[in-house]
């Protein structure tokens, strides 16, 4: 809302209610002379002052992107994006259904329009497609949808129906837009037009609650009032609109097609016959209500974007022999229609007799509002004082003395700040929308400044119609967006689940602690309790589902199966012991290496500086919970006194450079030391460069770069001011650990993409440890580092959240096919956006570019490999960067952190020569801007795959959810195993007990070294005649009961149990008895396993059994903590406590008496007290 005082302003000033008396009399108005800032500032107040919505139309989706980003500042209680194709309508296609369901967003927001958000202001974005005939007729579009109100009654068989009309698919788990589920009277949908998936708890057929829900946590979160479902494509309107009307496509269909459409499943491409379902398609016009103002920006670049889609729409149209009927229609026709609404036209550049190429061009009221760049160039702040304080002319003669003015930047206070210095008086206003402190402060020829921190690309101005400034970070510091624009559908989360490397399913092979490998079959029911079968070489086990924990998964590596254990054999027990002792001596390695590291001494930094504060604010983007609890890490470390050496393992595009900005900003500014910055390319160092270059452009903080595109004279430099210290940073290749590389005092190192240096630069990393902080940056770390830091070797930050707006990379497998890649780059141009092509060699790339031209023509090419002059392949990469081509045909080079955010498809080809954190990697540079990426990875159709090669493209066709880098590490790390690690050759042990089993080994080793209480009994088991067990009614998918079982199974406390519980009884509604009677069980098991019980049972009719392995001083010294009047009731033997009389009790009342008196033992022991 930065520019809420400025539309303010604006909407008061004469000039306004002159130009919006022209437009009540029937006028329309053209603005010129404004750019874009200046012409969103103008509109808003229009429409604001007659209190009208605003509908503004632009030539391309990016230019709508830019526009909708200014807009969320300028006052709208919403703003929406409405998003275009650029496919014709008689596309074989469906288009994205990103833009099928933004488009679906937008509707029903102006669909709700009329029943309940009468009174608030919005604002929509659109390019001139969405003036084109596209959408079916707003009646009939909303008779297909829903509203569902608090109260209501309706029938599950009703919904079920209303839902199936609809399309959306039934699921037992709802995580994606689409999808609905029913558990009893809960149930849950995620409609395509909102940000979150919606709860809704029915009682019988009345609709007593609903409620938005996370769909990572599935966890429930505000209530809504009402919820408006609409379909979740058009394809479903259309198909039934034509099955209704008895019209014929079967010669446009295939039988397959044709049943699909019969079955209630409409195929691809249903749009191409939206003039078939209805005579007079609609534009999105025919939704708007009439009390909207419409803006065009930029008339004639609509129009000429408008007549080359035409072109396209024409020739397709003709191919198809003209069968389908004609709905494109000329830009003249379209405008036509906007006839209806106040239309304001607008352009940058003042034309003294502009042409308009509408109906009635006499009719347009023309207006130059004469905007002026500010005449400054950045970080001059002694000029720019002077001009804003009046003192100096600037454009022959003209003074700003009377004008008001506005800084808006990121890190206002420090702008208003350098101002002041220059006597320039500014005042900083924290809330944007006081505007008597504003006013007070123009009345007063005060400078205001407000905060902005949001995505758009803002540019100052000086208005002189209106007599107003507006200042921004680019005219102070010379910053730009780091942001581009293009559509992205707005999400408050992201719809992606971490990814549980765990879940079991049945096939799965595991390992028991005690009877070694197994595997698993099912879950079965015997006698009111569930047991895991597993099968052994000599028969099968059944394990209570409450003892889930003893079991974890075995990821097989080899190419046959692994041989299962026997149960009755000893040969499990032998290789326990013999991994057990190679552990032992692995544990004394690592902790001399501990306490050789926790010797060492470092600098400690101060605590943050109030700059520290304000750049972490200037952070366009919402930190994620992952990203904040890392850097806060990274502080503590900095401020230790030992040198820091920490992982941070973060997915790729989840924000570690963010968090990498942050440490190196507080190493430079509170502790005045330099950070050398390594990256393993030359294209990612240029990256860094500029982001640490845009972030600290307000802040004297030098930076400076060392790769291969520097000259001698120029590294030469860079050297002398490392070594003089008038550098604070420097990003660089290798060539930074070379020994004439001199700091005159380093503080930091920052790794970042570990992974792609080789040994002989880990060394040299290595020798740096001892002497300064160092962090790590790595999506895919390599096993062994990844294996120092989950043994505790490393600390390690995960960032496995990621930003709201992303999405899920889909990875399509497939074997080399030219329609698939035909129809894979056909898909990604029509949406506007950029493709990587990957081979994996240099030889044969020209022959490849060849056959992409034969197979699309007209699309633009460029070619970036390794072996290309240094100068040539980055002028390639920019190029590319900056949208000039739309395919870049390449090697690896791509694979290193290259951010372009318009990149949303990558085609890989011979996929199966990759590694897999290659692969990783080369996925992860697309889908970094939230619009639905694809990547394909194919491979030769005639060549078998060799096993590794399929197994680690299953791996990550596995992956696909965000945040899974770190799984895959640690899949990598069982697929080749670890190495040698401080010498030891690991893997094969690794291997033959499973790797959970060995970290937690490891982990018991250690402390048993270092003398720590090791728990007495590994696992208590209860058999008291109880009914606890989750029945069938409650929870009947299998997967997910198997889940509920492994989290209750693995809780550590009662917290947990609470938390579990209150999750349930959220999910799937009133928890049943026996499930009530687990859970306690589970809390029993606890308390029991604590004070070192390894089995509780009944003895004969009379007394229940707590078996020991204590000695009976120990359990002496326990009882005393036992109320006296019970002390009696409980009897010392020989490997067991008797409780005497408690087997009379009723199972619930023993369940309810032992938790009660074992509780009050455990809770007297503080070194034993649970978490």
């Amino acid at each position: 809302m930065a520019f809420a005082s400025v539309v303010r302003r604006i909407e008061k000033s004469p000039l306004t209610k002159e130009l919006l008396s022209k437009l009540d009399q029937g006028q329309s108005l053209l603005l010129n002379g404004i750019p874009r800032l200046a012409k969103g500032i103008v509109c808003s107040s229009l429409a604001q002052a007659e209190k009208k919505n605003l509908l503004v139309v632009c030539s391309t989706l990016e230019e709508a992107g830019r526009w909708a980003a200014q807009l969320e500042a300028m006052g709208w209680d919403t703003v929406n994006f409405y998003p275009t194709s650029e496919a014709t309508p008689y596309s074989h296609f469906d288009p994205e259904s990103e833009i099928t369901w933004g488009q679906m967003q937008v509707l029903s927001v102006i669909s709700e329009e009329g029943e309940v958000h009468s009174n608030q202001a919005r604002a929509i974005v659109a390019t001139e497609r969405s003036l084109q005939p596209h959408l079916p007729p707003p009646e009939v579009f909303q008779s297909y949808c829903l509203t569902l109100q608090k109260g209501m009654e309706l029938t599950s068989q009703q919904l079920d129906e209303s839902l199936a009309r609809l399309g959306y698919e039934r699921v037992n788990l709802v995580e994606n837009e689409g999808q609905w589920s029913r558990r009893g009277d809960i149930v849950d949908i995620f409609p395509v037009s909102a940000e979150l998936p919606v709860r809704l708890d029915w009682f019988g057929d009345e609709l007593e609650q609903l409620k938005e829900f996370d769909p990572a946590t599935q966890r429930s979160l505000d209530r809504v009032e009402q919820l408006l479902l609409t379909p979740t494509s058009f394809s479903n309107i259309i198909a039934q609109s034509i099955l209704e009307q008895g019209e014929s496509i079967e010669s446009y269909l295939d039988n397959e097609e044709l049943e699909a459409l019969l079955a209630g499943n409409p195929p691809e491409g249903m749009k191409r016959f939206l003039g078939i379902a209805f005579a007079q398609p609609a534009t999105l016009l025919d939704y708007l209500p009439g009390n909207t103002f419409i803006a065009i920006d930029e008339l004639e670049q609509c129009q000429a974007h408008s007549d080359r889609w035409l072109e396209l729409a024409q020739s397709q149209w003709q191919e198809l022999n003209q069968s389908l009927p004609k709905i494109h229609t000329e830009f003249a026709n379209c405008l036509a229609k906007t006839n209806n609404f106040n239309c304001i036209y607008l352009s940058e550049i003042a034309e003294a007799k502009p042409r308009l190429e509408i109906a009635n061009p006499d009719n347009v009221a023309v207006h130059n509002l004469q905007a002026r760049p500010i005449p400054t160039t950045p970080q001059q702040f002694a000029k720019l004082a002077a001009i804003l304080r009046g003192k100096r002319e600037i454009y022959s003669g003209m003074t700003l003395e009377k004008y008001q003015t506005w800084l808006v930047s990121a890190q206002p206070s420090r702008s208003a700040s350098l101002l002041q210095e220059h006597d320039c008086p500014v005042q900083f206003v924290p809330n944007p929308q006081d505007f008597r402190a504003i006013d007070k402060a123009h009345i007063q020829s005060t400078a205001v400044a407000v905060k902005y921190s949001g995505l758009a690309e803002l540019q100052g101005f000086i208005l002189p119609t209106y007599r107003i400034v507006i200042v921004t970070d680019k005219e102070f510091f010379g910053q730009q967006t780091l942001a581009t624009s293009g559509y992205i559908r707005k999400r408050r989360r992201a719809t992606s689940k971490k990814v549980d490397l765990d879940k079991l399913r049945p096939g799965d092979y595991v390992v028991h602690k005690h009877h070694g490998l197994g595997k698993f079959l099912e879950l079965e029911t015997l006698v009111h309790r569930e047991y895991l079968v597993v099968k052994y070489a000599d028969g099968t086990l059944r394990i209570p589902a409450d003892s889930l924990d003893m079991l974890t998964r075995f990821r097989q590596t080899g190419k046959r199966p692994p041989e299962l254990n026997k149960m009755a054999n000893v040969s499990w027990t032998n290789t326990k012991s013999r991994v057990k002792k190679n552990i032992k001596k692995l544990a004394v390695d690592l902790l001399k290496l501990y306490a050789k590291r926790s010797k060492l001494e470092g600098y400690a930094y101060p605590p943050d500086n109030p700059w520290q504060q304000e750049l972490e604010d200037s952070f366009p983007y919402q930190p994620t919970p992952d990203q904040l609890k890392a850097t806060q890490e990274i502080k503590i470390d900095l401020e230790s006194d030992r040198p820091m050496d920490r992982l941070v393992c973060g997915d790729v595009g989840f924000g570690k450079t963010e968090v990498a900005i942050r440490a190196i900003f507080k190493v430079i500014t509170s502790g005045n030391k330099q950070v050398a910055f390594l990256a393993p390319t030359t294209i990612l160092t240029q990256q860094h460069y500029h982001t640490l270059k845009e972030r600290f452009a307000p802040y004297p903080i030098n930076v400076g770069l060392l790769n291969r595109f520097r000259s001698a004279a120029e590294k030469k430099e860079i050297m002398q001011r490392l070594a003089t210290g008038e550098l604070d940073v420097v990003v660089g290749t290798q060539q930074l650990l070379n020994k004439d590389v001199k700091f005159k005092d380093l503080g930091m190192l920052v790794v970042d993409e570990e992974q792609r240096f080789g040994v002989n630069q880990k060394e040299k990393i290595k020798d740096f440890k001892s002497q300064v902080d160092v962090l790590t940056l790595s999506a895919t770390p390599i096993p062994r580092t990844l294996y120092m830091s989950l043994s505790g070797i490393r600390e390690m930050s995960l960032i496995t959240t990621p930003p709201p707006s992303r999405r899920p990379i889909k990875t399509h497998l497939s074997p080399h096919n030219p329609e698939v890649i035909r129809n894979a780059i056909r898909n990604e141009l029509d949406r506007g956006g950029q493709i990587f092509y990957v081979v994996p060699r240099v030889e044969g790339i020209e022959e490849i570019s060849a056959q992409l031209r034969t197979m699309i023509p007209g699309i633009k090419i460029a070619i970036a490999h390794g072996q290309m002059p240094e100068s040539e392949l980055e002028s390639t990469m920019l190029t590319f960067s900056n949208g000039e081509s739309d395919l870049l045909l390449c090697t690896t080079i791509i694979e290193s952190g290259l951010d372009i955010p318009r990149v949303n498809t990558i085609i890989v080809e011979d996929s199966q020569k990759f590694g897999l954190s290659q692969l990783y990697q080369l996925r992860g540079r697309v889908g970094r801007s939230g619009t639905q990426a694809h990547a394909w990875l194919l491979y030769p159709s005639k060549q078998t795959l060799s096993e590794t090669a399929r197994k680690r493209l299953r791996a990550l066709q596995e992956f696909s959810q965000l945040g899974s880098g770190y799984q895959l590490a640690t899949r990598d790390m069982e697929i080749r195993g670890v190495g040698s690690l401080l010498g030891a050759e690991q893997s094969g042990q690794m291997t033959q007990i499973g790797f959970d089993l060995y970290m937690e080994m490891l982990q018991e080793s250690i402390q048993e070294i270092q003398g720590q209480e090791i728990p007495k009994v590994e696992d208590t088991q209860i058999d008291l005649k109880l009914t606890s067990f989750i029945p069938a009614n409650y929870i009947s998918d299998p997967e997910q009961k198997m889940d509920a079982y492994r989290a209750i199974a693995t809780a550590t406390s009662k917290k947990e149990l609470v938390q579990i519980a209150a999750e349930w009884e959220d999910r799937y509604g009133a928890i049943p008895s026996p499930t009530q009677q687990l859970i306690q069980v589970m809390e029993l098991k606890q308390i029991a396993k604590a004070i070192s019980f390894s089995r509780i049972k009944p003895e004969g009719q009379q007394n229940i059994v707590l078996e020991t392995p204590m000695a009976e001083p120990a359990w002496n010294l326990i009882a005393e903590n036992l109320p006296k009047h019970l002390r009696s009731r409980f009897v010392y033997a020989p490997k067991k406590v008797i409780v005497r009389g408690l087997g009379i009790a009723k199972p619930q009342k023993q369940l309810n008496d032992l938790i009660d008196w074992l509780g009050t033992i455990h809770k007297a022991l503080p070194e034993l007290e649970l978490v």
